[in-house]
């Protein structure tokens, strides 16, 4: 059975994608539309390796439009509702460990 292992900070997450190479990385954008205290957007990262599912989540940052840790830009509807781009997930990975890497949606896998 695979560990589920989480990872806390985007370096070390960035550190073991360095190390492991793998083949591919997948992400999900969750949206909480039942939190009404809380933001409602995050992302997932989610890596396959050395038995394990490896983790990482990023938030927004306060009231600015990206998120914590990896700046990644959040968008916002006319309602206001703040959200994530596939595409500017996708390309933040590619940016960051190359455009060989495969990069797949969770709810597309």
């Amino acid at each position: 059975m695979s560990e589920l292992i989480r990872v806390k900070k985007w370096t070390e997450f960035k550190q073991l994608v360095t190390e492991l190479k793998p083949d591919s990385i997948v992400y999900s954008i969750d949206q909480n539309g039942m939190s009404q205290a809380k933001e409602l957007t995050a992302l997932r990262l989610i890596l396959l390796a050395r038995g394990g599912y490896h983790v990482y989540l990023d938030f927004p940052r306060g009231k600015e439009n990206v998120l914590r840790e990896t700046g990644i830009p959040i968008h916002e509807d006319k309602n206001g509702n703040r959200y994530l781009e596939d595409d500017d997930v996708i390309q933040f990975i590619k940016r960051e460990f190359g455009e060989n890497l495969k990069v797949f949606s969770f709810w597309t896998t």
